[in-house]
């Protein structure tokens, strides 16, 4: 890699961390290239994305940055797991390293906050950014039909005591 790419992924990356609300490091060694596929086409679903990149550079890309503090957690061959949904990456990489033993999740950031594992995993066991907005349309929504209900209630009582009543003189 010559000296001009090398400076383009350093700036790449700095876009990445400084825009991405999370970012997860984990080693991957023994992935194959078929489960790299998986955990690549796995995070694009979910909306992140897997960078595998030097070390070097992903800690120059790191300087001046929200999540600067996942620089000690680069050694070995580790990638990086990022999105613009706090949850979204730690949720897939997790999912990912449970059916695969092989990829271990050293920890990641979201903005200033450093993450070990297991707050990787309290934020994976989060719901998502969609998952919240459908939660929150229902509770939106939920008045509403109370208010239906509650309106329509009284004319239904109102129809079945005047139905009873014309029955009752029916029979007599």
């Amino acid at each position: 890699m010559d000296r001009t790419a090398k400076a383009d992924l350093v700036s790449t990356l700095n876009g990445v961390f400084n825009h991405s609300a999370v970012v997860v490091v984990a080693h991957y060694k023994g992935l194959t290239v078929a489960d790299m596929q998986k955990l690549r086409s796995q995070m694009k679903q979910a909306g992140a994305t897997v960078k595998v990149a030097k070390n070097s550079l992903a800690g120059i890309a790191l300087e001046g940055t929200d999540v600067a503090s996942i620089k000690p957690l680069l050694k070995g061959p580790t990638l990086l797991a990022y999105s613009g949904d706090p949850v979204a990456a730690a949720k897939v990489a997790v999912d990912f390293a449970k059916t695969n033993d092989k990829l271990v999740i050293l920890g990641g950031a979201m903005g200033t906050t450093s993450l070990n594992p297991d707050g990787v995993k309290a934020l994976a066991s989060l719901p998502s950014l969609d998952e919240l907005r459908a939660k929150l349309v229902g509770l939106i929504q939920a008045p509403a039909t109370k208010i239906a209900q509650l309106s329509t209630a009284p004319a239904a009582k109102l129809a079945r005591v005047f139905g009873a009543y014309a029955k009752k003189d029916e029979a007599a």
